[in-house]
């Protein structure tokens, strides 16, 4: 059994008393100890007593548990550990900024050398209309700026009625009020009512399910979903539209090739801001180092952070053109957004050392190629099932759908809870990884992974549909 150690703590549970001093400690101890004093995101005491894993190590692909046994880290993390698990440098690099400059504040007059020097770099790598960079500790941070910055933008240049944001359904862009506000997973809402007003959501493009009008393509149809809302809220109304370039959370979702075009002229006609949300896409996971480089299509601001710093450190940030930034530069009042831990040194210096090591090991070029590998083997052991009615990806990202009906696509009822039976299934064959609702599979390993272990993914999902799906 493999060792882990914790601090001397008593703690008390009721009338039960639990002691873990500095001994090994099991699974089943430390899960004790958890639910009595950690609250998890997504916090589900039930799913964390039946399913709750401890992890202690983890080294490429592989993620190890409490009681010393591995699993595929399916979904790289949260979709982020692209550079896999125990990559020396990063720590290293984190490490030495530590302890030449472990903290400084970046608030104006401040800054700090790895900051300006991260910024410069993405200024290099981002389209070349995105210049300016600020820096946040992760996603919904990086949306929540976006959504002030858009706000105050249009009411520097005397349009404050533009404050409105048009994101769509099946988007992830955090779970803060406002970003939750503007994510269209309604899962996430019900407990959390009011939403903050201003946000509307439009249909997704997604190819499986979106329904065309006679004569027109399904993507087209489904980009002037974004012009007809434009036009109901009114164009003095609308700021900005949000967007992943490739749906991940909402179920790996990518859209049609006439999609993304659309939506830029839609954005352009109307005065509104196209902000790109690759908090998932960046950093090479489609199989191009920012998704909307499939479509040649530039947006107003790009938000970005997990694969920045390969999940090594909270980091993220949103990139701004020059029209945006020169208004801010001398916007009055001035533009009152910070975060204490904003362009933080480092968390800096470990994305800069994760960018060379995605550069260096062609990332892009990595996530196309095993992409399209795991994505040809998942569709050879499954598409043909009469319980698997899509099997989809972009890059090193993939979604497997099930249905109760393949000729209808009708879903299961939620409480036969079979996307749950299946992620139990592939657990059991030593696989991780997380599900949209019940039934959609999720799958985005790092980009380092092995083909060896994308062939063992393979096999376990067939497994794991063919017991549960028969």
């Amino acid at each position: 059994m493999m060792q882990f150690f914790v601090w001397t703590k008593v703690h008390t549970t009721g009338s039960d008393t639990l002691e873990i001093d500095q001994m090994t400690a099991s699974k089943t101890k430390l899960l004790e100890v958890d639910l009595a004093h950690l609250i998890h995101p997504l916090h589900n005491r039930r799913l964390h007593e039946e399913t709750g894993h401890v992890w202690v190590k983890g080294e490429g692909a592989i993620l190890t548990d409490a009681n010393g046994r591995e699993f595929i880290d399916g979904l790289a993390g949260l979709w982020n550990v692209v550079c896999g698990h125990g990559r020396s440098e990063l720590v290293e690099a984190a490490a030495a900024q530590m302890q030449t400059l472990a903290y400084a504040s970046s608030y104006a007059g401040s800054s700090n050398v790895p900051a300006i020097r991260l910024a410069e770099r993405l200024a290099a790598l981002t389209a070349p209309s995105i210049t300016r960079f600020f820096f946040t500790s992760g996603g919904a941070e990086s949306n929540d700026t976006s959504f002030k910055t858009a706000r105050y933008y249009w009411r520097v240049l005397g349009r404050p009625g533009k404050s409105k944001v048009i994101a769509r359904q099946w988007g992830y862009h955090g779970v803060t009020l406002a970003a939750m506000s503007a994510t269209g997973l309604s899962a996430y809402w019900p407990m959390f009512e009011p939403r903050v007003p201003g946000f509307v959501h439009i249909p997704s493009p997604y190819p499986y399910r979106y329904v065309a009008p006679p004569g027109v393509s399904q993507g087209i149809a489904a980009a002037n979903e974004l012009e007809q809302a434009i036009l109901r809220e009114g164009p003095e109304t609308v700021a900005m539209f949000l967007g992943e370039p490739v749906q991940g959370a909402g179920g790996v979702i990518p859209p049609q090739d006439d999609y993304w075009p659309r939506i830029r002229e839609i954005c352009n006609r109307y005065d509104v801001l196209l902000v790109a949300d690759e908090i998932i896409t960046g950093f090479g996971r489609t199989g191009k180092l920012f998704g909307l480089e499939h479509w040649g299509v530039a947006p107003d601001m790009i938000l970005f952070a997990k694969a920045i710093t390969s999940g090594y450190f909270p980091l993220g940030g949103v990139g701004m053109t020059e029209a945006i930034a020169r208004v801010l530069d001398g916007g009055a009042p001035p533009w009152m957004h910070a975060f204490t831990y904003s362009a933080h040194p480092v968390g800096c210096a470990v994305a800069l050392k994760t960018l060379d090591i995605i550069e260096q090991e062609e990332f892009p070029k990595q996530a196309a190629q095993k992409g399209a590998y795991l994505l040809e083997g998942l569709q050879a052991a499954l598409a043909a099932h009469p319980h698997v009615g899509d099997v989809r990806g972009k890059g090193l990202m993939c979604g497997i759908e099930f249905v109760q009906d393949k000729a209808t696509k009708l879903e299961h009822p939620a409480e036969q809870k079979i996307g749950s039976k299946v992620h139990a299934a592939a657990q059991k064959r030593g696989l991780y990884s997380r599900l949209r609702g019940e039934s959609v599979f999720c799958l985005a390993p790092p980009v380092v992974t092995p083909y060896a272990i994308l062939d063992r993914i393979v096999e376990i999902m067939g497994e794991a549909v063919r017991e549960v799906l028969g």
